[in-house]
């Protein structure tokens, strides 16, 4: 991510969202009006104390140290990365600046994610929203990062916040396809051994399943219909487990928008 920030996001003038965005617009106004710089990890740690104070009492105490980690890090290593490393990449088009950062900066928040940790800023308040409210909380964030952009836009040039916008959207598109452990899908599964199906999922998963009583009219067969509300990340598996306890099973998967109700939370610490 400090990499990223100090080569795309830097070479297109790009105003990145979130509180590291924010940090960024703060640097580039005290630079540009009052002709005082000021350490990036400064403002990202400042910015960054509340939610994670939040995180840390209302989420894990592991997952808000391990965030913590990253903020630090990151904001060390922007501010003192080697000028070796910041001319690898040598941009004069805003749009490649665009779309590649956001990739870039999907990847650094996946790989967060992936180690149950985050990446500080309006990461910490989508993960607080998808742990209490089991909603996916990313496109809300986009909708509040264009909030910082008509500031940015207004204090600056309209392209480039058109550009960051690009960004942006680059990051949560790639971001949703590369990690779904807080999107939730819907298993309607019907096979000949309930009892075996749900024993794996349970003890897999930990998610519960109700069991349904059917009439297969094909083969005028009675069938089982399980149905389970699993994470997203945990289907691939439970489809080939399944189908090896029963290759006959029929399974539909449905994207799961919402639930209320008792549903198993992994543990953060």
């Amino acid at each position: 991510m400090a990499f990223n920030i100090n080569t795309f996001v830097h070479a297109g003038g790009l105003i990145p969202g979130g509180f590291t965005g924010l940090a960024l617009l703060v640097q580039e106004i005290s630079l540009r009006y009052f002709n005082s710089p000021l350490p990036f990890s400064i403002i990202l740690y400042i910015f960054n104390a509340v939610p994670a104070l939040i995180c840390f009492r209302a989420i894990g105490k592991k997952f808000a140290l391990y965030s913590c980690c990253m903020i630090l890090l990151c904001g060390i290593l922007t501010d003192w990365m080697p000028a070796m490393f910041i001319e690898v990449i040598k941009l004069h088009d805003s749009l490649l600046a665009a779309v590649f950062g956001g990739l870039l900066n999907a990847v650094s928040i996946s790989l967060c994610l992936r180690a149950d940790a985050t990446s500080g800023g309006t990461d910490f308040i989508a993960i607080f929203i998808a742990e209490r409210f089991r909603r996916d909380a990313w496109n809300y964030i986009l909708a509040g990062n264009c909030v910082i952009l008509v500031v940015a836009a207004c204090l600056f040039t309209l392209d480039k916040a058109l550009y960051s916008i690009i960004f942006q959207f680059t990051t949560t598109i790639a971001l949703t396809a590369l990690y779904r452990g807080y999107q939730q899908h819907t298993l309607l599964i019907i096979t000949g051994a309930p009892q075996e199906v749900y024993a794996f999922i349970r003890e897999r998963t930990h998610h519960g399943a109700t069991s349904f009583t059917g009439l297969g009219l094909y083969n005028m067969r009675e069938r089982a219909l399980l149905y389970s509300v699993v994470y997203a990340d945990e289907t691939p598996l439970l489809i080939r487990e399944i189908h090896r306890i029963d290759p006959q099973a029929f399974i539909n998967v449905i994207k799961t928008e919402h639930i209320t109700g008792r549903f198993y939370r992994r543990p953060k610490d």
